[in-house]
């Protein structure tokens, strides 16, 4: 699977893999869950271990934890953070999306 995490994604999750506890089998869960006004929207979330069905990705010395029904709509995606005066967060940039809503948290594929 190909999954793109840029550096300041990955120092950002490191730093939250860190208030974790450091655990080794710890690791960034990136899903597409239905919802959001486009139909979709994205999920970040530290886990403690990977799921049975879960691909494992890694990136950056960071493991990515993603579902079956996740991966279909994550192929070729970039993972970002970034800072704005308007707040800061993940953002995504997925080829396979063709569109999305105006707040930019969901999409259509």
């Amino acid at each position: 699977m190909e999954l793109t995490l840029t550096p300041q994604a990955a120092s950002k999750v490191k730093g939250f893999l860190q208030e974790f506890g450091e655990s080794p089998d710890a690791g960034l869960r990136v899903s597409v869950l239905p919802g959001g006004c486009s139909g979709f929207q994205y999920g970040v979330d530290i886990d403690a271990a990977p799921e049975g069905d879960d691909e494992i990705l890694e990136r950056s010395g960071i493991r990515i934890f993603v579902d079956p029904f996740s991966a279909q709509y994550l192929e070729g995606i970039e993972i970002d953070y970034v800072s704005s005066m308007m707040g800061s967060g993940f953002s995504f940039r997925n080829p396979q999306a063709t569109g999305g809503c105006g707040c930019g948290s969901s999409f259509t594929v």
